[in-house]
């Protein structure tokens, strides 16, 4: 007789991600949505460039994750040189679709500090996006975080465990 403890264990797999947004400002350096995940919780533009769109309608950025993960929740860094009330009203939603209408996590409502964590209940999905909905705008994303766990890592434990396989 054993028992068998399942851990579901909160990491970032943001940097594992590849991150793809809906135009880039022309800057140089680059202000790509890959700037969004590279690690850096630098929130002056200026200083370390966060993630940055053109000003267009609707604005997204978006991550995939490459596999499904329970996501627990979003940590979003804002810009602070400027513009942070930029991402008011901004939605983040999880989901298996390349598109932005994955069921939704939450909506950003208070820009007045740097860090805005959204709480997503273990939503699932491959792919995390943050849209502005509605109307023009620059989208400026210093970094995301996706707090959760791998889904198939449990999935997998419990099939070796109970047909022995790779263990």
């Amino acid at each position: 007789l054993f028992f068998l403890y399942l851990y579901i264990i909160e990491v970032n797999v943001a940097r594992l991600g590849v991150a793809s947004q809906s135009s880039t400002y022309n800057l140089d350096p680059m202000p790509g949505p890959d700037r969004a995940i590279d690690g850096s919780k630098q929130v002056n533009f200026y200083s370390h460039p966060c993630s940055h769109t053109s000003g267009d309608f609707e604005p997204w950025w978006r991550l995939d994750l490459k596999k499904s993960y329970m996501v627990k929740s979003v940590v979003i860094v804002n810009r602070m040189d400027c513009c942070s009330e930029r991402l008011k009203g901004a939605q983040v939603h999880v989901g298996y679709s390349e598109s932005n209408d994955n069921l939704l996590c939450g909506t950003i409502t208070d820009v007045s500090q740097a860090i805005i964590t959204l709480h997503c209940n273990w939503m699932e999905g491959r792919y995390v996006s943050v849209v502005i909905p509605g109307h023009k705008e620059f989208l400026s994303l210093c970094e995301v975080q996706r707090r959760g766990d791998w889904l198939n890592r449990t999935l997998e434990l419990v099939h070796k465990l109970e047909y022995g396989v790779g263990i």
